[in-house]
């Protein structure tokens, strides 16, 4: 007797990889679910599926699937929020330094970033078919933060990001102006400069600054709705050197704080999330890791077992040992 294979088809389902036969609705895989049709909402790449169709819609291959339901309580939620946008992931990454742009895109999507840093460039001319970021990370389902990298001064800076929202409409975007080549440390003054010109233009800047808190305070006066302090020089992979002025910056704003630049491995970005920050911004430790990939998958567990650790509450230090059982009734 010959055994016939149901074809399979490929779909993500609530963030997974998930397999199953092909020629099912999507109220047979809530049923298979072991849930019922009439209690579940049913997104379909990023589109409601109203609930008197779920009988009629097919699932396809390479569909994008949310279920959801009511459950006791919630869950908690522990979102932020930049210049009225929402997000869940804490961690920000760039989209420099990688091999291509197909390893560039399995990053982003290990690490669970919903937001990734583009730098914005002169087209190609005389290569039309050359390949552009928006062919592998889809800005409607991924956030784009222009930015100004490589800009030595408040003028080229402003210019980058006018052309950048004429471009794409983005006027949430990143700014820094470098100093100069060597350390790329911010210039400070036509950093601010910049920030009080966007800022009244109707952009949202978020800015890349030195760890100081007097600095820190001064362009969130000038209109930065995010700050962005570096916790080691651009691209050094040295991790957070000043955690006293990093928490002096979090303790001060009224804004979201991220590290930006010097994280290496880790272990660092989680130090950021314990000192309070609400994110990290970060492109050299996972494009130039031996397994990028496999680090964005690190990086994003380590962005949230830092935020864990700060909500948490650590203990507190004690100059001497203090036994975890009595000391008292022993043998």
């Amino acid at each position: 007797m010959k055994v016939i294979e149901m074809a399979q088809i490929q779909i993500r389902l609530n963030g997974e990889d998930h397999r199953l036969a092909s020629g099912q609705s999507i109220a047979d895989l809530v049923r298979s679910l072991g849930l019922d049709p009439a209690k579940v909402a049913v997104e379909r790449n990023r589109d409601i599926v109203t609930r008197s169709t779920l009988e009629d819609v097919m699932v396809e291959q390479g569909d994008e699937l949310e279920i959801v339901h009511f459950v006791g309580g919630g869950a908690e939620d522990d979102s932020w929020t930049v210049a009225g946008k929402t997000f869940r992931s804490r961690l920000i990454v760039g989209t420099g330094k990688y091999k291509d742009f197909e390893e560039n895109a399995a990053a982003v999507e290990a690490s669970g970033a919903e937001i990734v840093t583009v730098a914005v460039r002169r087209v190609n001319v005389m290569d039309r078919n050359q390949p552009v970021l928006m062919d592998y990370i889809d800005p409607k389902k991924i956030t784009y933060l222009p930015n100004t990298a490589g800009c030595f001064n408040a003028e080229d800076a402003i210019r980058t990001l006018r052309l950048a929202r004429e471009a794409g409409g983005w006027d949430l975007v990143k700014l820094e102006v470098l100093g100069e080549a060597k350390t790329l440390y911010p210039n400070m003054r036509e950093t601010l400069e910049a920030t009080e010109v966007l800022a009244k233009e109707g952009f949202k800047p978020m800015v890349y600054c030195v760890d100081d808190p007097i600095a820190a305070k001064q362009l969130e006066d000038a209109g930065a709705v995010a700050i962005m302090p570096l916790g080691a020089p651009i691209g050094s992979g040295l991790g957070i050197q000043n955690r006293v002025t990093i928490r002096l910056i979090v303790e001060g704003a009224n804004v979201p704080v991220l590290v930006d630049a010097g994280v290496g491995t880790a272990s660092d970005a989680a130090v950021a999330m314990e000192l309070g920050c609400d994110g990290v911004l970060m492109n050299t430790a996972i494009a130039e890791a031996k397994e990028p990939v496999r680090m964005a998958r690190a990086m994003k567990l380590a962005v949230e077992a830092g935020r864990e650790a700060y909500l948490s509450g650590r203990m507190g230090r004690r100059m001497y040992a203090d036994p975890s059982s009595p000391l008292s009734g022993l043998i």
